[in-house]
């Protein structure tokens, strides 16, 4: 085997990197900017120097053989720290990138987020492309390891292996209803007795809304639990009802509906910080590193 690496032309390990993230020819050629045939052919001359299939195909893409376990994974993180190591900030220049951003948001953070960061990086960097892979929370550590998406924002855990944070925010609930709701919704008392809405997305820390409103023994006011915050403007606004809902959100509906009333909950109520994760293989990373400094100067990071 060591006779047959010292033979390997080293380009092909790129290859070799690119198909252990990718599990797919098509799309590990679309990362390197190679032609599907192309990126065939230097695949055919890996399985030839290690004299192992390494990549077969099955009905969702390709799955490694145990030498393609062993090998992928190293040379994708010899290859991501070469590359951390010849960036510098100087090395990216916003007018002429081509770059495809990948970010995860919840639901909400697309709402609240997605739009300002838009507007922010395509005004700089007006060639780049940017998308929201909403990536579950248990899976972010991994697949910024992998580079399936470049930042994650929210509430995350940010002490997971190889993860690198900062908090922009810290954020709490408000109280939002349409422009008839009676001032004694404003008091403890009268909370207890109107009725309320929570938004309750699949997965993300907001479901926990609902048991603290259980805590304060105000469950039974739940009247609507809705799949999606897109639709909390729109039920406030139709029903006598309040909604109890992240106030940076309430905030920026009010100002797209600013006859829409808010107010802080008359409860003790948890804090939260929203933060920007990234993964140490892109703390260098010139293109990486300018983005991160757009989001940041947008939500307040220092």
């Amino acid at each position: 085997m060591r006779e047959r690496f010292e033979r390997l032309d080293l380009n092909l390990l790129r290859v070799l990197a690119a198909l252990e993230r990718c599990r797919s020819v098509t799309e590990a050629g679309r990362l390197l900017s190679l032609s599907q045939p192309a990126t065939s052919n230097a695949l055919a001359r890996l399985r030839d120097a290690f004299d192992d299939p390494l990549y077969v195909r099955v009905a969702n893409g390709l799955v490694p053989t145990p030498l393609a376990e062993r090998l992928g994974p190293v040379a994708a993180r010899q290859l991501e720290a070469l590359e951390q190591a010849l960036g510098t900030a100087s090395d990216f220049d916003p007018q002429r990138s081509s770059a495809e951003w990948r970010l995860s948001l919840s639901d909400l953070g697309e709402i609240v987020f997605l739009s300002r960061i838009a507007a922010a990086v395509l005004g700089e960097a007006p060639c780049t492309r940017l998308s929201n892979a909403a990536v579950p929370a248990g899976r972010i550590a991994d697949a910024l390891a992998r580079r399936e998406v470049d930042l994650a924002l929210g509430i995350l855990d940010p002490l997971q292996r190889g993860l690198r944070s900062a908090v922009l925010f810290r954020e709490t609930y408000a109280a939002l209803a349409g422009p008839d709701a009676p001032p004694a919704w404003r008091t403890r008392a009268g909370l207890s007795r109107a009725s309320l809405v929570v938004a309750s997305p699949t997965a993300t820390f907001h479901q926990g809304i609902e048991q603290v409103l259980v805590r304060h023994k105000l469950g039974d006011r739940i009247a609507i639990r809705a799949r999606h915050y897109a639709a909390i403007p729109d039920l406030v606004q139709a029903a006598p009802v309040v909604a109890i809902v992240p106030e940076t959100f309430a905030r920026m509906v009010c100002e797209r509906q600013p006859l829409l009333q808010l107010w802080p909950v008359p409860l003790k109520l948890p804090q939260f910080e929203i933060r920007l994760v990234w993964h140490e293989c892109t703390e260098r990373d010139a293109a990486q590193v300018w983005l991160r400094k757009q989001v940041s100067a947008l939500f307040g990071a220092a």
